[in-house]
């Protein structure tokens, strides 16, 4: 078995593919239109599909706003460098919502982003050991 993907139900098609390809350097992989049944999805990643998990962006016709609830976390990405990751995502328009810095109780730095639907995305900087516990 293997992770393939993760949805995220999405307010504006169009804003959502450009703040994960655009701010966030993704590749737009593939879409789906489905009229019938009033859906559309897009599919973005860092590698293709057979090799990587991926998000699937869905937007519902005529939906433009999601409750995230209080179960959602967050979808952690690792960069070479946080501080630099939330300078370009700042600067492409991305809001940063917790600065780099170690997390609490331990080493590892991190940071948060949020897309324009408000799912919170943790940058996690690269380093060679993993041992770091984070709540």
């Amino acid at each position: 078995m293997r992770l393939l993907h993760t949805m995220l139900r999405v307010g504006d098609y169009q804003r959502s593919i450009d703040f994960y390809t655009r701010v966030l350097g993704m590749t737009l992989l593939r879409e789906r239109d489905n009229p019938e049944y009033k859906y559309r999805l897009a599919f973005v990643g860092y590698g293709p599909e057979t090799e990587n998990a991926v998000i699937e962006l869905t937007y519902n016709y005529g939906v433009d706003k999601y409750e995230l609830g209080t179960a959602y976390g967050h979808i952690a990405l690792e960069v070479p460098n946080v501080a630099e990751a939330c300078d370009r995502i700042r600067a492409a328009g991305g809001k940063v919502t917790r600065e780099a810095g170690p997390v609490k109780g331990g080493t590892t730095v991190i940071a948060f982003v949020e897309d324009p639907d408000g799912y919170k995305i943790e940058l996690i900087e690269r380093h060679s050991t993993r041992d770091d516990a984070r709540p």
